[in-house]
């Protein structure tokens, strides 16, 4: 038998393995990779050591040296058939899945008896989208152990996949009932009471997931979703740091950093996580999806179009939102006819996709015979199955589609209940949002003002759209985006985050000086001052800057606001038709939506009083509607810049838009939405009385 070169004691193989396997066991892996390494040099290629350094790299987060030594490990003729399951494992991780399901069939074919072996194949299946094989392998897997915690858990991921929420809570349920201490079946109820919209209940149970095994991966991801579910991105982020501390290459760490980043606006930084992730596992489908969603955010529109249609062609789950993807991009960028046959494309590869449906449903016209209707509604049948995500979004499509029919209590039937799940899963203090504003006003006195007066950031840049959600914010910026001059960024989140860098608002005003207040200005311009492509203006089209008027006058004097204002009752009426993407969480019940226009026109009031003429001036819907080449004129002569005739053709502008109202800014003007909420009266009692009209 051959010894051990290096060893005092003239060690076996199989003794240095075993102390090997004993060190590892003890947490010696120094200790453990010397023997294994030593066996290796006495017996080149030997399995057993291959195995063992591949278990080890893979624990210490080296995926690629793991696959390296696993690969080699199952070259060995009479290597175990455990070897080779072990291996589709580690390829799974990478994201390689058709490697992966490769090594899980050759592992059980040479061992149908190898439980892990089904299960691996079972989880390789799930996530390369075979979903209805992946039920039969981890079903055969139950029948083979049916008090393996881990099988059920699995087989509950499978169902989770097919939309069976009810079958999925019921094996992890089992799953838990074998092993309270399971963490990745805590981990994986998080995921299903986020899903279901029960995000504090599903931050508990990942961060018991985490207690249970502070290792465990995706209980970091379950929990990240959890928090950015309720827009608490910065403690997602926290989250996710927590995880890189302890797994610096985790793929789907760096895809769910690229997201929590994009939604702090930080879309740089964004990318560079999604490129890395597309770095660490190439064929990750989840990976490319990301990276099209990062180069998304940066109007890459191209390159964005290719990473999603990569993401597509990928084995894995997430070809039908990078589908979605596809669809939304050129949606946005007013290739509508391209958008639809995307969509199409969409259903045909996923019939009866929730996304797809819901997704195109703004972006037509719908008559009562419309088979998407019957498609839609037989989706809310399915009740709890459904995801509550989905369910919400096929309410408000339901409501716009019977809209557009003409029936309005089939619309409000669907709108009500959609907006009532909706504001179920938020958190919103409505007494508390009323007394911060007026708490703003009070504090934007026309001393503080006259004092801040003369702050050295006065950029001719910035101009600021501003108002209610729906009242004609888009087109005031697709109007004046069309001139030459002048470039339309979008919705930013760039003056909020300055805000909050400086402390609590309005608070952090009292003590703000004209040095502080050319800082913030200075700050927001290096934010934006990339986007405005070398034009003289740039718009940023954020509604609710409304809240920080006063101090943009202070700290940006050269900045230009523009105040939107509509009817009352049609801006609020197309607020509650609308779900909107970001954190509008006053528009999800009539009352709370009246109070807050009310707490809104009490601001805006003050700032009619406080800013300076000359940079502040309000345009109404109904008179750009009534009259668009005179209030264009006076938005142009506004911004200081010549008239073009262009800005009369706005919705013939390729610019990319990213708001609720894609759809309208791509139309000439129309009058169909003035006083468009007489005739849903009935339906808007409570709105009606919060807002103190009377019903016609």
């Amino acid at each position: 038998m051959s010894s051990v070169p290096g060893s005092s004691d003239a060690m076996s193989i199989p003794e240095a393995l075993r102390r090997a396997h004993a060190h590892w066991d003890a947490g010696q892996a120094d200790q453990a990779e010397l023997l294994c390494q030593r066996v290796l040099a006495a017996w080149p290629g030997h399995a057993d050591a291959l195995h063992l350094l591949g278990l080890m790299a893979h624990a210490y987060g080296n995926l690629d040296l793991a696959i390296a030594h696993l690969c080699q490990a199952c070259l060995a003729p009479r290597a175990p058939a455990v070897y080779s399951s072990n291996l589709a494992e580690m390829y799974r991780q990478k994201g390689m899945l058709a490697e992966g399901e490769e090594a899980a069939q050759r592992a059980v074919a040479m061992d149908p008896s190898l439980v892990s072996g089904w299960n691996n194949l079972g989880i390789l299946l799930q996530e390369s989208g075979k979903l209805e094989q992946s039920l039969a392998c981890l079903e055969r897997v139950i029948a083979l152990k049916p008090d393996w915690a881990e099988a059920h858990n699995n087989l509950g991921n499978t169902w989770r996949r097919l939309g069976r929420l009810d079958r999925a809570e019921l094996h992890y349920g089992k799953a838990l009932a074998l092993n309270p201490s399971y963490a990745e079946a805590h981990s994986n109820v998080a995921f299903l009471l986020c899903s279901q919209g029960h995000h504090d209940r599903a931050a508990a149970q990942a961060r018991l997931a985490i207690d249970l095994n502070p290792r465990l991966a995706d209980a970091y991801l379950n929990l990240a979703e959890a928090q950015a579910s309720r827009h608490r991105h910065d403690a997602a982020l926290a989250t996710l740091n927590a995880l890189h501390a302890f797994a610096p290459q985790h793929p789907a760490g760096f895809v769910a950093r690229a997201q929590t980043l994009r939604q702090l606006e930080r879309n740089d930084e964004a990318l560079e996580c999604a490129r890395q992730a597309v770095a660490l596992a190439p064929r990750s489908a989840e990976a490319h999806n990301a990276l099209g969603r990062a180069l998304q955010s940066l109007g890459q529109q191209d390159e964005a179009l290719s990473a999603f249609n990569t993401a597509a062609r990928l084995p894995g789950i997430v070809a039908e939102e990078a589908l979605a993807g596809c669809a939304t991009l050129l949606m946005e960028a007013g290739r509508k006819e391209e958008a639809m046959a995307a969509f199409e494309r969409m259903l045909e590869a996923f019939p009866g996709s929730v996304r797809a449906l819901v997704s195109r449903a703004d972006a037509k016209t719908f008559k009562a015979d419309d088979p998407d209707i019957p498609a839609m509604e037989a989706l809310l049948a399915e009740g709890e199955r459904r995801p509550l995500s989905e369910r919400i979004d096929t309410h408000f499509a339901l409501g716009k589609a019977w809209l557009d029919a003409g029936d309005a209590p089939r619309a409000f039937h669907h709108l009500d209940a959609g907006n009532r799940q909706k504001r179920a899963s938020i958190m919103y203090d409505a007494d508390a949002t009323a007394g911060w504003m007026k708490r703003i006003a009070d504090a934007f006195t026309p001393e503080l003002l006259r004092q801040l007066e003369g702050a050295d950031a006065p950029s001719d840049l910035p101009v600021f759209v501003i108002g209610m959600p729906r009242s004609g914010t888009t087109l005031v910026e697709q109007i004046v985006s069309s001139h030459p001059q002048v470039t339309g960024a979008g919705e930013l989140s760039a003056l909020r985050l300055v805000i909050d860098d400086s402390g609590a608002f309005p608070a952090s005003v009292n003590t703000l000086t004209r040095e502080d207040a050319a800082r913030l200005g200075h700050a927001y311009l290096a934010r934006v001052s990339p986007l405005a492509q070398g034009r003289s203006r740039l718009v940023d089209k954020m509604p609710a800057n409304f809240f920080y008027a006063g101090l943009i006058a202070a700290i940006l004097p050269g900045a230009r606001i523009i105040h939107c204002r509509r009817d009352p009752v049609d801006t609020c009426l197309s607020c509650y038709t609308k779900q909107f993407s970001g954190e509008q969480q006053f528009t999800y019940d009539q009352t709370e939506l009246g109070a807050f226009y009310r707490s809104y026109e009490g601001l805006m009031a003050h700032w009619r009083q406080v800013l300076p003429a000359g940079r502040f001036i309000e345009v109404d819907y109904e008179a750009v509607v009534d009259d668009l080449e005179g209030e264009a004129r006076r938005l142009v002569g506004f911004l200081g810049l010549p008239w073009n005739e262009a800005c009369l053709n706005f919705h013939q502008n390729r610019r990319v838009v990213r708001t609720a109202s894609v759809n309208q800014v791509r139309q000439p003007i129309y009058t169909t939405s003035k006083g468009r909420w007489q005739k849903y009266a009935d339906h808007l009692g409570p709105l009606l009385t919060a807002l103190g009209i009377e019903a016609p």
